[in-house]
Order: C-alpha cells, then sequence, then structure tokens
C-alpha cells in the first residue's frame, strides 16, 4: 500500500457504461447499468459460475468476545471500552498460508475475507484511520496477508466491506439530520474501498454489506461502483447497494437495504436461504453453525451432509444456470479455524475430489422428478443425479427423459451400470445394497445430446396448467368410487 495516495472520487453525473453492462431505463427516467442475460455473461465473470462453493470468512477483534461478530451491538457495549479492547487484541497464531490450503482441500474456490465489519474496525493499513491492524497491536495487514496466501494456492480473492459503522453517528442521522458528517462518512467509505482496489492486485469479488438504512442515491454507490470498475474492470460487485428509492423500507436478505433493482449489483445475495434471483448471478452466503457469522464459542455445528446438501440446492436450483454457496467460517480469536470447522469442510472436499464434475460448473434446473431421492444437475450432455435417500433397491426407475440414453456410471465408485430405455423412461439396474460413501453417492446419466425433458419434467407438483393433471387422472374415470367408474363402485 502506498502512503499518501490520494485515491480519486467519481464525480455525480458521469455514468459512462462498462465491460459487461448495458444501457437501461429505469422509471426514474435516469441513465442506469442493467446487467445483460446471465446467459451471455461475459467470459471474465465464468469463473464464478464454475466455481459454485466459496468461503466467507468472519474475523476480526469481536472474535475475542466469542459471541458473534455483532456483539458490540446486540449487547449494546461501551464503545470506548470495545475499543480499547480491540486496539488491543492480537491474535498469535494467525497462518493465513494454512488457512489457504484449508480452504482449497475443502473444495472452496475463493474467498471472500471482511475488511471491515460493522465495528469500524479496518483489517488492513488504511491511511484514511488509525483504527486498524496495522496500526495497533497486531502491526499487520491482514488483508495483504489474505491476498498473497490465497492468491498463491490458486484461490480467487474476495473482499467484504461494510457501508455502516456502528461508531458514527453521522451513518444513521444520514444527510437530512447531519449533511456535513453524512458527506464526510460516505467519502470516507468510497475512499476506503477504492483503497482496498488499487493495493493489492486483482481482486475478484467485491461484497458490500450494511447499508440499511441508507439509499443507494445517498450513498452513490452507483458512482463508487463505476470507479470500482475503472480500477478493476472484472470485478464483480454483489447487490447489497443501497435501498431504492421507490423500494423504501424494504429490509432484503439480511444486509440491510439490499439492492432489489437488478441494476443494483452483479450477483444476488440471499442470506440463511436458498433463493434463484433471474436477474443475474446469485450465491447463497449461509453459516456453518447455527446462526452466528462470527466466532461464538459453545455454537452449534452443522453437520458435514448439511452443508453438503446446502451446496447441491445452490447447484440445482433455478432455471437460469444454478447459483454458489459461500460458505461461513468464523475463526478463534488467536487466528486458528476451529477444529470443527476443518474437520468438516475436509469432509466435503474428499466427498468432491470424487463428485466434483457434478457439481464445479453445472447447469441448473432440473430435468426428472427427483425430490423423492435427492437432488441433480446438469452439465453438456450429462445428467447428474446426487442421491440424498439412498434405499438399497437394486434397481431406480426416472420418468421424463425422451433423450437417448449413452450410458450410465456410478460416479462414486466407477462402476457402470446396465440400463433400459423405453420411450421417456429410464430405469437403471445394478445398484449395490449399501450405500457407496458416508455422503451423498452420484450417478452419471450420459446422453447422446444436451437432454430435455417432458411437459411432466418441466412442470412439477402445484406448477403448471391444472389441466395436465385432469387429463392423467381421467385415465382412471372420473368418480370418488374405487374404479373411477360413476354409481359402479363399492360403496363400503
Amino acid at each position: 500500500m502506498q502512503a499518501g495516495r490520494a485515491v480519486p472520487i467519481v464525480r455525480a453525473g458521469d455514468k459512462r457504461l462498462l465491460p459487461g453492462w448495458s444501457k437501461a431505463k429505469h422509471g426514474s427516467g435516469e441513465e442506469s447499468m442493467g446487467q445483460e442475460d446471465t446467459k451471455s455473461l461475459p467470459a471474465y465473470w465464468s469463473w464464478f459460475k464454475e466455481s459454485r462453493y466459496g468461503a466467507f470468512i468472519h474475523w476480526g477483534p469481536y472474535a475475542q468476545y466469542a459471541r458473534g461478530e455483532q456483539i458490540l451491538f446486540r449487547e449494546h457495549m461501551d464503545h470506548r471500552e470495545y475499543a480499547e479492547a480491540a486496539c488491543r487484541w492480537n491474535p498469535q497464531h494467525w497462518d493465513p498460508e494454512l488457512w489457504a490450503y484449508t480452504i482449497r482441500k475443502a473444495g472452496m474456490k475463493y474467498a471472500c475475507f471482511t475488511t471491515r465489519h460493522h465495528d469500524g474496525y479496518c483489517m488492513w493499513d488504511s491511511q484514511y484511520t488509525n483504527y486498524s491492524s496495522a496500526k495497533q497491536a497486531p502491526g499487520r495487514d491482514f488483508v495483504a496477508d489474505f491476498v498473497r496466501a490465497f492468491r498463491a494456492e490458486g484461490l480467487r480473492v474476495g473482499l467484504y466491506y461494510s457501508w455502516l459503522d456502528w461508531r458514527i453517528p453521522a451513518y444513521f442521522d444520514g444527510p437530512e439530520k447531519d449533511p456535513e458528517g453524512w458527506r464526510e462518512m460516505r467519502d470516507y467509505c468510497h475512499h476506503q474501498v477504492l483503497e482496498l482496489l488499487s493495493g493489492y492486485g486483482r481482486i475478484d469479488h467485491f461484497f458490500f454489506d450494511g447499508a440499511w438504512p441508507r439509499t443507494h442515491r445517498e450513498l452513490r454507490s452507483l458512482e463508487l461502483v463505476q470507479q470500482m470498475r475503472e480500477l478493476q474492470p472484472h470485478i464483480l460487485i454483489n447487490n447489497r447497494l443501497g435501498v431504492a428509492e421507490e423500494l423504501q423500507g424494504a429490509h432484503a436478505d439480511g444486509g440491510g437495504g439490499a439492492g432489489e433493482r437488478d441494476d443494483l449489483g452483479d450477483f444476488g445475495t440471499p442470506e440463511h436461504r436458498i433463493a434463484e434471483d433471474p436477474n443475474r448471478l446469485w450465491e447463497s452466503c449461509q453459516v456453518t453453525t447455527s446462526r452466528l457469522w462470527g466466532y461464538a464459542a459453545g455454537e452449534r455445528w452443522r453437520s458435514a451432509e448439511q452443508w453438503l446438501d446446502m451446496l447441491c440446492e445452490c447447484a440445482e436450483t433455478g432455471s437460469s444456470g444454478g447459483g454458489n454457496l459461500l460458505l461461513n467460517v468464523g475463526p478463534q480469536p488467536d487466528g486458528q479455524l476451529p477444529a470443527e470447522f476443518v474437520e468438516r469442510a475436509l469432509e466435503v472436499g474428499s466427498w468432491l475430489d470424487v463428485h466434483g464434475e457434478a457439481i464445479y460448473g453445472t447447469d441448473g434446473g432440473s430435468l426428472t422428478e427427483f425430490v423423492t431421492r435427492g437432488r441433480q444437475t446438469r452439465k453438456g450432455c450429462s445428467l447428474y443425479l446426487i442421491i440424498r435417500f439412498w434405499d438399497g433397491r437394486p434397481e431406480m426407475l426416472l420418468r421424463d427423459l425422451p433423450t437417448e440414453v449413452a450410458g450410465v456410471t456410478l460416479l462414486t465408485t466407477g462402476q457402470t451400470l446396465p440400463y433400459r430405455q423405453n420411450g421417456d423412461i429410464l430405469t437403471i439396474f445394478g445398484l449395490p445394497k449399501e450405500r457407496p460413501t458416508r455422503l451423498f453417492p452420484v450417478i452419471r446419466v450420459e446422453f447422446t445430446e444436451p437432454p430435455q425433458t417432458t411437459v411432466w419434467g418441466r412442470e412439477r407438483l402445484w406448477q403448471g396448467d391444472p389441466s395436465r393433471i385432469a387429463d392423467w387422472a381421467r385415465t382412471r374415470g372420473t368418480s370418488v368410487y374405487a374404479d373411477g367408474e360413476p354409481g359402479k363402485g363399492s360403496q363400503r
């Protein structure tokens, strides 16, 4: 980081369009930035969809309290006492190389690191404040360490930044009550974001948070996005850029003012839930524990099976190509990754070593009704059946698959499976009685061309034209009697 380097702020009214974006008109009459169809994304964003799985890392001085990342606010702590403790915080086992190695072995392809959370403490050597890891007890630029180590492991790099700072009244008073204080706070945020994008080489992914209660116009977030793209043309920026005025009062995705308009951000960020964003790329950010993001003593850990199921659900969900899972870890105050995280992460990583082709670079949307067995993904001419519920039966019947099948493989063992195809019905034989892996077995069905489905494959329970269900029911008859014949069935 170059000390004393002034970072310019984009001027109001500068609305030059950028790579990957097209002109769009919004109801206000303004020219805005609208993303092109997600199926024609720029090539330099393809890594995101191919990755499918990333790590979210919430770490800062709040870890020493071991009650999550928001303890300052949730327990209404004394600001001065918290700041004094934060300035003393000095993790002695910070090992970014070990972190990066663990994340790579877990099968994750990128990581997003919290540079500044809502408590305002900065994890890098910012020239705009002394409330940072570089100028306080650690004497280190943790962002620089993180970027260097994760890049060395071949991982993509993301940075998280909170708009709000619980220490600064002007953020919450806003431009109406404190115009000068608000301007200073907003410029502080802009300067810091551009600082982060100027001193660490290529940054692939940027995750804003905490925009509530401010609007995107108050934050001038689209102007900042313009300047960010001038520094990092290939960067992906999330949707938490401030509430659009026409949606004032909305509180989306737990991020406080997440952008619901499709021109506010490159990717959606559903939080604690999995939901497709039809207008853009998306990643579901989830915890590995029961609730908290920062380190918490006594937290209950989700199982490796639950982690994997979330990943598979993200890859499967939606008709526009599936989504990513950004799975969180809250490192311990001394800098070590919790043992519970490492154990589960490596178990899922081992599963991905064998079954990764069913996750990485796959397309969402399913072809056959498979809820009673598990999940499914597609890639090219292959359909992957991810089996959550292994019933031990030697045969499996699948419907709605009219495309000619070329072969079936139990990916878990490499075993070729016999099959029979009759119209759109596929029967697979030779399945082992015992589940061949502790987690989810996967069957790969290969077709002679990209597979298609039938109306029953496209429209599921509670979906589509109900007349198809009426026609199906009519094959039995029309009455309530057992044989379907009016007035002729048994009345017992």
